[in-house]
């Protein structure tokens, strides 16, 4: 049985955060794609996803992320991830998302990047 994924929004200023917990997989990632179509909305802003409570991801997990860092940038925003899970950050070495993505180890550190 699979977790499911739990994604918790908070807007802290104009930057919107998507908090994650549980599983981003083939299964869960429509959810995500959603939250994240939702908080970039017109443009313009910041979105911070804390992959903290993420225990695996997969590469249909990382696709939507990478979706929404375009779709981010296509629209004068920008998307900046935290993630400290060893896990997690193993697949985005491996995949090399690590030189794509703005990487965080603390929410307060992406919120307060420029």
């Amino acid at each position: 049985m699979t977790m499911n994924l739990v994604i918790e929004r908070q807007d802290e200023g104009d930057v919107a955060v998507l908090a994650l917990r549980g599983e981003l997989d083939v299964e869960s990632g429509p959810k995500l794609r959603e939250a994240l179509l939702e908080a970039i909305g017109e443009g313009g802003r910041r979105v911070v996803v804390d992959l903290e409570g993420v225990d695996f991801i997969d590469s249909a997990g990382l696709g939507v992320l990478v979706g929404g860092l375009k779709r981010a940038r296509s629209n004068d925003g920008d998307l900046a991830l935290v993630a400290t899970g060893r896990s997690v950050l193993k697949v985005l070495e491996i995949t090399g998302l690590t030189r794509v993505f703005e990487l965080h180890t603390a929410r307060e550190a992406a919120l307060g990047a420029p």
